[in-house]
């Protein structure tokens, strides 16, 4: 399900918008320079796709917005559920979770699709956090420099594109005092905490 939550930076148990309608939650995002969009895939994915898999079935979608956006670097990232023992980490340039749950800013835009599992971006802006659960299916694309968190949950399913200007595009700047940890992890936008 993919949900909106908006909350004020100094009182984040105040809720003041929370919603499942996409087309609200669409609305609610361009007003601070968000896109959020929903594809559909060429055909039916298993669960288990391979890179190539999934690149070929949105390929006219990739496409599109490589090409909108000057995007030369477009790549699969996976947040599987972690291991009893997990292996060395294989991709440097993807960042932990612990890195990602502190509040940081990137050079680029932001631009992810999930295609599987869930995911969620915390968004900065006008004195107001914006959580955006993305689910299968969901395009987001956040403006450079916006100040931002993501969480992918304490058992993780992740699967998304990513899209890149540049090979150090998702190059990470933190924010002194991070305030994500007053904010609700996704497993508490879920009610499962």
């Amino acid at each position: 399900m993919t949900l909106l939550q908006i909350m004020p930076v100094n009182a984040p148990e105040t809720v003041q918008v929370r919603t499942d309608d996409v087309d609200v939650i669409h609305e609610e995002l361009l007003r601070i320079g968000v896109r959020f969009s929903r594809w559909h895939a060429a055909r039916r994915l298993p669960a288990n796709a391979d890179d190539s898999t999934i690149m070929n079935a949105y390929r006219s979608h990739i496409d599109h917005v490589s090409a909108e956006g000057g995007y030369r670097v477009v790549e699969i990232v996976r947040i599987p559920p972690a291991p009893a023992d997990p292996p060395e980490r294989t991709r440097p340039r993807c960042p932990t979770r612990d890195e990602v749950l502190l509040e940081h800013f990137h050079d680029e835009d932001l631009v992810r699709f999930v295609v599987a599992g869930a995911g969620c971006f915390y968004l900065r802006s006008a004195c107001r956090v914006y959580a955006v659960l993305c689910t299968g299916g969901d395009l987001l694309s956040v403006p450079s420099r916006t100040v931002h968190w993501f969480d992918a949950g304490a058992r993780p399913n992740y699967t998304a594109i990513r899209f890149f200007q540049e090979e150090d595009g998702c190059a990470a700047r933190l924010v002194p005092d991070s305030a994500s940890a007053r904010f609700p992890s996704l497993d508490d936008l879920l009610g499962q905490s």
